[in-house]
């Protein structure tokens, strides 16, 4: 109401599409809609209104009345309208600050609301979590809405909360806890779509084709355009990965077709799908249709919005891509251009890691072809790239900690303020039952105490869970500078030995190196990988580096019989430093042909050492013929491994312990790296 701001129950809201709600007593609805749509709003206190719904921002309707409310309804009104607007703040900073979306939802919570007004709070709290992929936020948030009222809306976000962080049991626990009987159409289709997308990620694929169908047959019954484009795309992907080719092209075609009807974004988001099935399966001259069909699709969504470098359907990754069919072709004239496109629009875009990948394909491109002199060159403009990655990440790991720490701080705040709530509520029951029964007031005392204490566990596990991920962001971006590191180091060998020996030796030496790279890539997303590849990985760059160094050292690298590879787990790329610094700071310096001795022998049933050993001149004789550049670098290396053990140290009570000394006590001391291994 436009004088008192008290809000209308029941009123009726319908689409001319026939879709149909009402509000709740807090004058809310809520209806699937889009641009363009007419609401038309009715009640027997008010004049029919009729609505075009312009944007998605959340629409308040007042409506004219003679009714005056007494005092503890205007007090009343005021605290509903404050609630109003600080929800609706919190919605609009959705996608753009969490802090500030965060905020306004405590802002929510701090008055006296009822428990319809919390739950509200609480899953419009959730979405802001999943929009900012903060899942298990989410869950915890979502849990707590429905402990205030239990609606379909935030079952089902739950369930696919679970979904996003990987709890997939759960989510199809919670999808079935859900009475599907008394859920819109729509929603329905959600819930096909949701049980499905769990059961395709634990592969019972036979249960995922049965709940796409079932929700494609409610989406094409009730008209649901985008879930029936949807629906045949998730059919299609999930027979894919059955390696039911025929049948996914089937789905894959309709999904197209179907995308196409509905908008240019759509359309674009489905060409890059089915562009992506056909790189699979090795069908490029498809793929590469479909990625030029993308690429004119996304200059037209461009005139009326920006899309971020984030997003799948860039034209700098489409004409990657492109480019990177053209060269499993082998039509490297065809692949040049575009990944100079892709290096010229990711430029002017600033998306730095897809102007790195298409640089090291660019370069990749020119080798394969023959131009020697302009692979090399390309491939200088790669190392600089690398450069300006490192330092965007370090800003992203710096902005990432500012982000976990604010959204920690807010948390706190909003769960202190539910704890207070839910204490302020216990308390005025007991005042209402003292009369009646005092004992009522020790077990409610009782339980607000264990409450507290709840939220106290709650609060110490959610700050053990950021201390994990923060650990894992960690890990996560020292192994990113690991591998550049390591990738730069063996192209400089690579471009020496080119630029020295003839071209079938190059070739060969090129060969082995690109075996290596693949075992470094394989192998780089993983905290441990078993020493089995570990040793794999040695023996491919030792004989790398010994194929370049034959005249200044031998090597050998000797595994006790006695010790099961497969059974020890260890971080990659963990020796491969010791080893470098070995060759290229000891033994590269040394007079005389040196040797590089690899042991890895047991210590106690389960625990292994692994000894690095050289004769080469030492690290006080090194570390005074190196360049100020060259300290600082082998500082950094040094230092990341130092990290790196020590965060995997911390996360899974100290399972690997290093070493370093003096080999020898002669002039070319030489140097011992000894690493310490524990079985899980």
């Amino acid at each position: 109401m436009q004088d008192s701001r008290s809000p209308i129950e029941n009123v009726s809201i319908e689409l001319n599409n026939g879709v149909y709600t009402t509000t709740n007593h807090d004058g809310k609805f809520t209806i699937k809609a889009k641009v363009g749509d007419k609401l038309v709003i009715r009640h027997q206190e008010f004049e029919t209104i009729n609505y075009t719904i312009k944007s998605n921002e959340r629409i308040s309707i007042e409506v004219a009345t003679g009714n005056r409310r007494n005092q503890t309804q205007t007090r009343d009104n005021k605290i509903n309208r404050r609630f109003n607007d600080m929800i609706d703040s919190a919605d609009v900073y959705l996608r753009k600050d969490a802090r500030k979306s965060i905020k306004f939802i405590g802002d929510a919570l701090n008055a006296d609301i009822s428990t319809s007004q919390s739950a509200e709070a609480h899953e419009l709290l959730g979405d802001i979590y999943v929009y900012w992929q903060q899942y298990d936020l989410a869950i915890s948030a979502y849990k707590t809405s429905l402990q205030n009222s239990k609606t379909s809306s935030a079952k089902l976000k739950l369930a696919k909360a679970y979904s996003h962080n990987d709890e997939f049991k759960k989510s199809i626990e919670t999808y079935k806890n859900i009475d599907v009987k008394v859920l819109s159409n729509y929603n329905k289709s959600i819930w096909f779509e949701g049980i499905g997308d769990s059961y395709k990620k634990i592969k019972e694929y036979t249960k995922a084709i049965k709940a796409y169908e079932d929700g494609l047959e409610v989406a094409k019954n009730h008209l649901i355009a985008p879930k029936v484009t949807d629906l045949n795309s998730k059919l299609a992907q999930v027979y894919s990965e059955q390696g039911q080719i025929s049948k996914a092209k089937d789905y894959f075609s309709n999904s197209l077709n179907l995308a196409e009807k509905e908008n240019k974004k759509r359309a674009v988001e489905e060409q890059i799908k089915v562009a992506e099935f056909n790189s699979v399966n090795e069908d490029y001259e498809s793929e590469i249709v479909l990625r030029k069909q993308a690429v004119e699709g996304i200059k037209d969504i461009e005139i009326d919005s920006v899309i971020a470098n984030e997003s799948p359907i860039t034209s700098q990754k489409q004409n990657y891509k492109i480019g990177t069919a053209y060269l499993l072709k082998n039509d490297i004239g065809s692949a040049i251009p575009y990944f100079e496109k892709s290096i010229e629009e990711a430029d002017k875009k600033n998306d730095l890691d897809v102007k790195l990948d298409a640089t090291r394909k660019l370069s990749e491109a020119h080798f394969r072809s023959g131009n020697t002199e302009k692979g090399i060159e390309i491939n200088n403009d790669y190392k600089n790239i690398v450069d300006e990655v490192y330092a965007l990440r370090l800003q992203k790991i710096s902005r990432a900690a500012r982000f976990s720490k604010s959204i920690a701080e807010q948390q706190n705040r909003i769960t202190s303020l539910e704890s207070d709530r839910a204490l302020s509520r216990s308390k005025y029951e007991l005042t209402q039952e003292r009369n009646k029964r005092q004992q009522l007031i020790i077990y409610s005392l009782i339980g607000g105490l264990v409450l507290l204490l709840i939220t106290g566990y709650m609060m110490f596990k959610y700050i053990k869970q950021q201390r994990f991920a923060n650990n894992l962001l960690a890990l996560k971006s020292l192994r990113s500078q690991m591998n550049p590191h390591f990738i730069f180091n063996a192209l400089n060998s690579v471009n020496s030995f080119i630029a020295t020996n003839d071209e079938r030796t190059a070739n060969k030496y090129l060969s082995d190196f690109s075996q290596l790279m693949r075992a470094v890539l394989e192998n780089s997303e993983e905290d441990f990988i078993p020493l089995k590849k570990e040793i794999e990985l040695l023996n491919l760059y030792t004989k790398l580096e010994h194929f370049r160094f034959q005249d200044k050292f031998d090597y050998g690298i000797d595994v006790d019989e006695s010790i099961d590879v497969e059974e020890f787990q260890i971080p990659p790329m963990l020796l491969q430093p010791y080893i470098e610094n070995a060759v290229w700071h000891g033994l590269r310096y040394k007079k005389d042909k040196g040797h590089l001795n690899i042991k890895i022998q047991p210590k106690s049933k389960d625990e292994i050492t692994i000894t690095i050993t050289d004769d080469g001149i030492g690290r006080e004789r090194s570390k005074a013929l190196k360049t100020e550049h060259q300290k600082k670098q082998n500082s950094k290396g040094m230092n990341n491994i130092k990290k790196r053990v020590a965060i995997l140290n911390e996360m899974y009570k100290d399972k690997v312990d290093v070493s370093i000394s003096d080999f020898q006590d002669l002039e070319d001391a030489g140097t011992k790296v000894v690493v310490t291994l524990k079985k899980d």
